[in-house]
């Protein structure tokens, strides 16, 4: 029995585009393979929410499997078909009622059996179907170039993951989609990457943000404080008098430029002063005649 791709995703068959993205999602996760290493059972699943999720989250696809179910691939050469016969373009297998229907059923089979079988003894060539699939890194991972293998339709399919791939992009690896009808060539993957947040860093692009904390006595006469990035340990020299909100550009240690060697952005620091909490008496007796001696009182 052909696959009922709305039942795999489990929505009616008029869900809106966010519907389907939706379910698509919550499925993947529950069943990918990275998750589910040794259950078969998840891999299946995963392959049909795959499928099933390449045909209706393009609108064009979408309308071709609801007129022509199983056999939307082929519904160009179909209305051709039916074209060069005089018959209608439009309509397919979900058809309904009476006898009209039943004759329109076998034509359809009977046109559908010719394109496989070919005429005049040739078969005709069709291009395999485009499988999608997910690639789930962190922050710290997609920092550098690495190798990964994703297990695609029971395939395992090792890729270069270049660094700087951003959350939600998309790459085509051509030819490791489905196989070909009749000689056609294989269709292509395309991996969507989700790359998660840093609890630190914020990545906007190129560039990164996050925030450090100076003490009052630092920002008031000044020193030094490390800060650590994803590529190591700075020293960050903190003028005197600083004031809370102060930012920083440090030049080249942002993220790495997505297929550009040797290319960073930038790494902006914003500097958040603490204010001293829960004072003594004797503290605040200072702080009235010398506000620093708050953070170096006297013995």
């Amino acid at each position: 029995m052909p696959t009922d791709h709305y039942k795999v995703l489990g929505i009616d068959r008029t869900a809106t585009s966010d519907a389907i993205k939706a379910a698509y999602r919550k499925l993947a996760r529950k069943y990918h393979p990275d998750l589910n290493p040794n259950d078969k059972e998840a891999k299946v699943k995963f392959q049909a929410i795959n499928e099933a999720n390449e045909v209706l989250s393009d609108p064009e696809s979408r309308k071709k499997y609801d007129a022509y179910g199983e056999h939307w691939k082929h519904a160009e050469q179909f209305q051709q078909a039916k074209r060069e016969q005089g018959g209608p373009s439009q309509g397919g297998a979900n058809t309904s009622g009476g006898a009209r229907a039943g004759s329109q059923a076998e034509d359809y089979e009977d046109l559908f059996g010719n394109l496989f079988g070919g005429r005049d003894g040739q078969r005709v060539k069709f291009r395999g179907q485009d499988y999608q699939s997910e690639l789930y890194l962190d922050t710290v991972s997609a920092y550098r170039t690495q190798q990964q293998t994703l297990t695609v339709n029971g395939k395992a399919i090792r890729i270069t993951v270049p660094a700087g791939v951003e959350n939600g992009q998309t790459i085509r690896i051509s030819g490791q989609g489905g196989p070909g009808m009749n000689g056609g060539p294989a269709g292509n993957l395309y991996i969507t990457f989700v790359v998660a947040d840093h609890p630190r860093f914020k990545r906007v692009g190129k560039d990164l943000f996050t925030a450090i904390e100076l003490d009052l006595y630092t920002a008031l006469l000044g020193g030094e404080v490390m800060l650590g990035t994803l590529d190591g340990t700075v020293k960050l020299k903190v003028p005197a008098e600083t004031a809370n909100g102060t930012k920083v550009k440090l030049k080249g240690k942002g993220y790495p430029v997505y297929k550009q060697e040797g290319q960073f952005g930038d790494l902006f620091v914003t500097y958040t002063v603490k204010l001293p909490t829960s004072l003594t008496e004797r503290e605040r007796s200072f702080s009235r005649s010398c506000p620093l001696c708050v953070q170096n009182p006297e013995p």
